[in-house]
């Protein structure tokens, strides 16, 4: 059975049976449901207290850059009556750049992705600042601009230790499928359509945050139900195989695409697009690659 906490994929719950009749038996495996899920959530509440399951999930092996941001991200896997995410971060355990971010309320879904420029705990570092700008100002009710300008101002103070943080911030509106958005030297977020890729983003581009960028520009797009967004850094296109190919953003599109036929939800998606890039690069990422997928699902009138 499948452990969650909410919609976040932690393992998998082994359970034996006498029988071989017994794992048809409903009741039976709804009792195992149940079980799965209060396990989960005890996984997850007690997690934060010690290390034994880190060790037993392999969390041991991390770089101090890795430790620092792993430990900023929010669960990989949410949902509300309106919409599912999903987020990954590759490589999991030696990149320390990039992250994450997102905020579920009943009317406004927020959505954020980082890319600190260069390596190790600096662009860590970079990131982590970048993190906490975002969150101050946007958990202060800031609209989507001053969020930006928050950013701004904290990679510009602590830009003596690090550089540049480049990323993307967006903001939907669920009544009205209103999506504004900002991108800041990161590749143009994607709309997926009924099964395919609809549209490249492109409003809304400026520097990255901690450079002079003048007024911030938001640029807007109406997101419809049943329609995808796709945030990510350049890791994931910019991924290259053993003779320098990289996966690309036509790499990035054909995939999408083929999910999309193969109508896997998010948390799916975003599994096999980690798989796809780290199989691409032969397990030797040259840059973080990060992720966020969010599916609308319902309008207006629900």
């Amino acid at each position: 059975m499948p452990l969650l906490a909410g919609a976040d994929r932690l393992g998998v719950l082994e359970v034996d049976v006498r029988t071989a009749a017994d794992l048809h038996d409903p009741a039976l495996r709804e009792q195992c449901r149940w079980l799965a899920a209060q396990l989960g959530y005890l996984i997850a509440g007690m997690s934060r207290y010690g290390d034994d399951l880190a060790r037993a999930r392999g969390g041991g092996g991390r770089a101090p850059a890795a430790e620092l941001l792993r430990g900023q991200l929010p669960p990989l896997t949410a949902a509300t009556g309106s919409l599912v995410l999903a987020g990954a971060v590759e490589p999991g355990c030696y990149g320390g750049g990039d992250a994450f971010d997102y905020a579920l309320s009943e009317r406004t879904v927020s959505l954020g992705v980082f890319d600190a420029a260069g390596t190790g705990l600096r662009a860590g570092l970079g990131t982590a600042a970048a993190l906490a700008g975002y969150r101050t100002a946007r958990r202060a009710g800031a609209a989507l601009a001053d969020q930006v300008r928050a950013v701004d101002e904290v990679v510009a103070d602590s830009s003596a230790d690090g550089g540049p943080v480049s990323g993307v911030l967006a903001e939907l509106d669920v009544p009205s499928g209103r999506l504004r958005y900002v991108t800041a030297g990161q590749p143009a977020p994607l709309l997926l359509r009924a099964g395919t890729v609809a549209e490249e983003l492109g409003g809304g581009r400026r520097a990255p945050f901690g450079l002079p960028a003048g007024q911030p520009g938001v640029a807007e797009q109406v997101v419809r139900p049943g329609d995808w967004l796709v945030l990510h850094t350049d890791g994931v296109t910019g991924a290259r195989d053993r003779s320098g190919g990289a996966f690309g953003a036509a790499g990035l599109v054909d995939f999408l695409r083929r999910e999309a036929a193969a109508d896997h939800p998010p948390a799916e998606t975003v599994r096999r697009l980690a798989h796809a890039v780290r199989g691409h690069a032969g397990n030797a990422l040259q840059d973080d690659a990060t992720v966020l997928l969010a599916s609308w699902r319902r309008g207006r009138s629900d």
